[in-house]
């Protein structure tokens, strides 16, 4: 059985698990944006996960896939705007996206991917 890396171990969960050939990262929200736009907390969302991407030992180019909150789907065109200019070209994960009522009212984005390494 391969190893498990835990990366950014906090008291309730990781910033991200690494087992195998495989990073799992938790969901994410814009700690550096709350309060702000969609746009604004979408772009601080996928810099994070760039960052423990990063740290995993991969990048964007690698997702497989990802699951995307809304807490009002009235957002959809804003974080897809950024979320299209994030993406690699040729990259695209699969994809969910869905509203939700988030943990926090700041908060009006969540996003978890799953990469391979």
């Amino acid at each position: 059985m391969s190893n498990i890396t835990r990366i950014d171990v906090g008291p309730r969960m990781s910033q991200a698990v690494v087992h195998g050939n495989t990073v799992y990262v938790s969901g994410q929200v814009a700690l550096d944006a709350a309060g702000e736009s969609v746009a604004a907390q979408t772009r601080n969302i996928l810099e994070r996960i760039d960052a423990v991407l990063a740290k995993a030992g991969t990048d964007k180019t690698k997702v497989l896939s990802a699951s995307i909150w809304l807490a009002d789907i009235a957002g959809f065109a804003e974080m897809n705007a950024v979320w299209d200019a994030w993406v690699a070209k040729d990259s695209a994960p699969a994809r969910a996206t869905v509203e939700s009522k988030l943990a926090a009212p700041q908060y009006t984005v969540e996003i978890a991917v799953i990469a391979a390494l």
